[in-house]
């Protein structure tokens, strides 16, 4: 019987417990430079589990699933901050520094995008009320608490929600 070259093509990976089937061209092709194609390339022997074929790799599996997306499509996906952390550190070890870099491109978008999405703080509230008959139109005071600023009833607050 003639066997099939993509069915042969499958490899099983068990990272960190977690299990994971994909092909040797998902691990090689896209970073034909990192850690998995060299491994997966055929250049080096890889060992598996005797009994159901797995390919063990000793790292933590939570987020190899976002690796091997990547490595599909070369779409870098939505996290949190603190996931994209620990993402990286996963992309840095399997040398993926396509991935790594567009991580490092969406963490400094974020920081651009809080920079200017930054709410006033009420250390802000006070330097503006130093100087005096300060103006604050259109501005959301929610959420602070402006309880102890005794100078503010000088000011006005106009076509702005205060909610304390």
């Amino acid at each position: 019987m003639m066997r099939d070259n993509s069915i042969s093509s499958l490899i099983r990976l068990n990272i960190g417990g977690k299990k994971f089937c994909t092909t040797i061209d998902t691990l090689t092709q896209r970073e034909p430079d990192s850690m998995l194609a060299a491994m997966f390339s055929g250049r080096h022997t890889v060992s598996e589990d005797p009994d159901k074929g797995y390919v063990f790799i000793d790292r933590d599996g939570k987020y190899f699933r976002h690796i091997l997306n990547w490595l599909r499509d070369g779409v870098v996906p939505t996290l949190a901050d603190a996931e994209y952390s620990e993402l990286m550190r996963e992309a840095v070890y399997y040398q993926l520094l396509g991935l790594v870099e567009g991580i490092t491109s969406v963490l400094a978008k974020r920081r651009e995008g809080d920079e200017l999405d930054a709410e006033l703080t009420r250390a802000d509230i006070i330097k503006c009320i130093q100087y005096n008959k300060v103006k604050f139109r259109g501005i959301n005071f929610s959420g602070l608490d402006l309880s102890k600023l005794a100078s503010l009833l000088g000011s006005k607050f106009l076509e702005g929600p205060l909610i304390c």
